[in-house]
């Protein structure tokens, strides 16, 4: 009984820190987004210096995980929850890396002005980030409803990104002298896309955590 109690503050402990490390992962795409549309050099900076935060999170998560397999012994579903975990975890990790290319776009851009204003490409961050934050619900809820929602949700942004192409490349034709610019903003978009897939991936976890079977919602 004495070892249930130890496995479960330790799991919770494991939990909370995954739930801080994807509302890290949101504050970052959403302040990389922002210092894009702004072109604000400060700001994105800020994002890339941050990043190590989340490889330390997930540094901790494999800790906490290891520790508990080392000290527990957990089987079939405990031991599924630690794995998972360990999955999502590196998704975040993954995401964070994305979030900081977008930074990273912000700063090459110094000394122009933008083509147009940033609208799609921001909505897109907004849909990605909650897809992150329920993705994560997902797993620590068990909820496998919410984690097939991340199919639906990753059409949209996939819609929207196909909007965006659209749009930019006729950039690339009618404004050429900007087309660096527009394959910048292109290369956005496409970070912003593969950081949805990755929610998608936890989506897929916590089926997996769940079920014993990984589906694939990304087709």
């Amino acid at each position: 009984m004495i070892r249930r109690i130890e496995f479960d503050q330790q799991l919770e402990e494991l939990k909370t820190t995954l739930r801080d490390m994807g509302r890290h992962m949101e504050e970052a795409l959403a302040a990389a987004v922002e210092s894009l549309k702004s072109l604000d050099a400060e700001k994105a900076q800020h994002v890339i210096h941050n990043d190590v935060r989340l490889n330390a999170m997930e540094e901790q998560i494999m800790d906490i995980g290891t520790r508990l397999i080392v000290t527990q012994q957990p089987v079939a579903k405990d031991l599924r929850r630690i794995l998972v975990a360990f999955r999502i975890a590196s998704d975040l990790e993954r995401m964070g890396d994305l979030a900081r290319d977008v930074a990273k776009v912000t700063i090459r851009l110094q000394g122009e002005k933008l083509i147009k204003p940033l609208v799609d490409l921001p909505q897109m961050s907004d849909k990605v980030r909650a897809m992150v934050s329920e993705s994560i619900e997902s797993y620590l809820t068990e909820n496998t409803d919410l984690a097939y929602k991340m199919a639906e949700d990753d059409d949209e942004v996939d819609h929207l990104y196909s909007k965006i192409l659209k749009e930019l490349y006729s950039h690339l034709s009618s404004d050429p002298d900007h087309a660096n610019q527009a394959m910048l903003l292109i290369m956005v978009g496409r970070y912003i896309e593969r950081i949805a897939d990755h929610a998608t991936n936890i989506g897929e976890s916590t089926v997996y955590l769940v079920t014993g079977h990984r589906p694939d919602l990304n087709q």
